[in-house]
């Protein structure tokens, strides 16, 4: 799809809530942080806050990033400007000896915007993939870029887009959709460590806000390194930072570097 109004976000001013933790809030969100950002296991994480004298189990970890982990993500995905150009691709999931189909949609940057587990690939399914992508959203999609699963053109995109988005162009090639063909890479790697996902509900939480899914955590980190030179990847990452800190609710400093970049502390740990 492609989208109108490119630079337009919107941001919520609420912070989360924290209150029945026995933690503050620095080091839920600091664990949060570690284990979407990088590519940990919840005892990593254990470790490395052992490692600085704060000692829980692995389960607290795991309640954390279940109870903040898509609710940052959901934070940090609002506050993105509209992206441009979005491509939709499918891939098959076996779950239980059954197959099931992982829809996901991606801006022109590789941003994955939303995702859905389904047991499906009918026209059905297809429009509620669309409706959950456009749930909640202010603007018009103008063009659909779907690829040619098995080199077949699927016929759900073009029934589902005539019911949902008639207004909107199609565009169905094979090699167009390339981007969001390689974005389910990182899903593969991560169903072959966990021995494939155990239920359908357990893909949709897992992929929905981990870096191997729909990572808005990640990539909010990930400012694309290789284009930037080094001052000015100091001075977005310092940017990502301050705005990862509202998005958690902390208050916490930011300092001047004698280069002139305003430098933010993503947590006093």
């Amino acid at each position: 799809m492609k989208l109108c109004d490119p630079g337009a976000m919107t941001t919520d001013t609420t912070s989360p809530s924290y209150i029945g933790f026995r933690f503050p809030q620095e080091i839920i969100s600091h664990a949060v942080w570690l284990y979407f950002r990088f590519n940990l296991s919840f005892r990593d994480v254990e470790e490395l806050l052992a490692a600085r004298g704060i000692i829980m189990t692995y389960e607290t970890v795991r309640e954390w990033c279940r109870k903040f982990g898509q609710q940052f993500a959901n934070r940090l995905r609002r506050r993105r400007a509209r992206p441009g150009d979005t491509y939709a691709d499918e891939v098959f999931l076996k779950i239980n000896g059954e197959t099931h189909y992982l829809w996901r949609a991606i801006d022109q940057h590789g941003n994955v915007l939303d995702i859905l587990v389904q047991r499906r690939r009918n026209k059905r399914a297809a429009i509620k993939f669309f409706r959950k992508l456009l749930k909640g959203s202010t603007y018009v999609p103008r063009v659909l870029i779907t690829g040619y699963p098995g080199g077949v053109k699927l016929a759900s995109y073009r029934a589902a887009k005539r019911e949902v988005l008639p207004s909107v162009e199609h565009r169905q090639s094979r090699y167009l959709n390339n981007r969001a063909e390689n974005s389910h890479q990182p899903t593969r790697k991560r169903e072959r460590v966990l021995q494939r996902f155990k239920s359908a509900g357990h893909a949709q939480r897992f992929l929905s806000a981990s870096p191997w899914g729909c990572p808005p955590i990640r990539q909010h980190f990930c400012p694309r390194r290789h284009r930037l030179r080094a001052d000015e990847y100091r001075q977005k990452r310092a940017l990502r930072f301050q705005v990862w800190n509202q998005v958690t609710g902390l208050q916490l400093p930011a300092y001047q570097h004698p280069r002139g970049l305003i430098v933010g502390l993503i947590s006093p740990l």
